[in-house]
């Protein structure tokens, strides 16, 4: 083979590997699936009611979100009919306490939670937390996550949707089917991701290496 030959060939392998490393959901309008556990974010008050006057958390992991991490230390949630023991503290603290549980566990804790965005915690009831130095009844912030998609600004212009819409989901697999009522959040500090919890997620045969599409 001489050299114009060997050049030739280089060029054609270049061109036929091209596709396939842009082809592999850059761009294709797949978004990577987060599947979420029950967790608790706590205000710095109720940390130290817990854990003592200024505890710090123990950071175990970061998260896919920017700034957020699961931490070493868990909580015992307690309802009127049952406790769910060792549910995990995500930091940093948070200027108000919230607990996120499954659907399942309103009928073991004997409570209603309702499915609510992070952050919107007007009308929701409280829950009892019990920590190694003290118990904290709060007053609110006891929620079922509603599922939602974390995307930058940019990523809401590629996929034509904006803050706050409310969205449908495709989902493959044998198991799969779509997701209504899925909410678009839009900050300048996101991790492209669709965070759905682990009930929806073995409804629908997904995990952490999944992907979904947008379908409005």
């Amino acid at each position: 083979m001489d050299q114009y030959e060997a050049v030739m060939k280089l060029l054609m392998e270049m061109v036929k590997s091209e596709p396939e490393k842009h082809g592999a959901g850059q761009d294709d309008g797949a978004i990577p699936v987060g599947v979420s556990n029950r967790h608790v974010h706590l205000s710095q008050g109720d940390l130290d009611a817990l854990f003592g006057a200024g505890y710090e958390l123990t950071k175990m992991k970061d998260l896919s979100q920017p700034g957020q991490y699961a931490c070493k230390e868990t909580v015992t949630v307690c309802g009127p009919k049952g406790a769910i023991e060792k549910v995990r503290i995500l930091g940093p603290v948070r200027g108000k306490t919230q607990v996120e549980i499954l659907a399942g566990d309103c009928f073991k804790l004997g409570v209603k939670a309702p499915a609510r965005l992070s952050g919107d915690l007007d009308g929701t009831p409280g829950v009892t937390l019990v920590g190694p130095k003290g118990s904290v009844q709060t007053k609110s912030g006891l929620m079922a996550a509603q599922r939602h998609i974390h995307m930058l600004p940019e990523d809401a212009a590629r996929f034509g949707v904006h803050d706050g819409q409310n969205v449908s989901l495709e989902v493959d697999g044998l198991r799969g089917g779509i997701l209504k009522n899925t909410i678009v959040r839009v900050t300048p500090n996101s991790g492209l991701e669709c965070h759905i919890d682990t009930e929806e997620a073995n409804a629908m045969g997904l995990d952490g290496s999944s992907r979904v599409k947008i379908i409005r």
